[in-house]
């Protein structure tokens, strides 16, 4: 059985846990969040989204 989430809920999954489990203050995971929409427009982007697929095709082993 496949299922198929948005990889934004995934994050957002991980940081309420964070948060709520680990004690991370909430203004933390908003400067991370944001330090994400700042990176967005650098030169930086397609690595980080290039890294992101490959890591996201490893975890669903469809990476060869």
């Amino acid at each position: 059985m496949t299922v198929s989430l948005p990889l934004v809920f995934v994050l957002g999954v991980i940081a309420w846990a964070a948060i709520k489990f680990l004690g991370i203050r909430i203004w933390v995971a908003v400067v991370i969040a944001l330090f994400g929409f700042w990176l967005s427009p650098t030169f930086l982007a397609p690595a980080i989204e290039t890294g992101t697929r490959t890591g996201v095709g490893v975890v669903n082993g469809t990476d060869k």
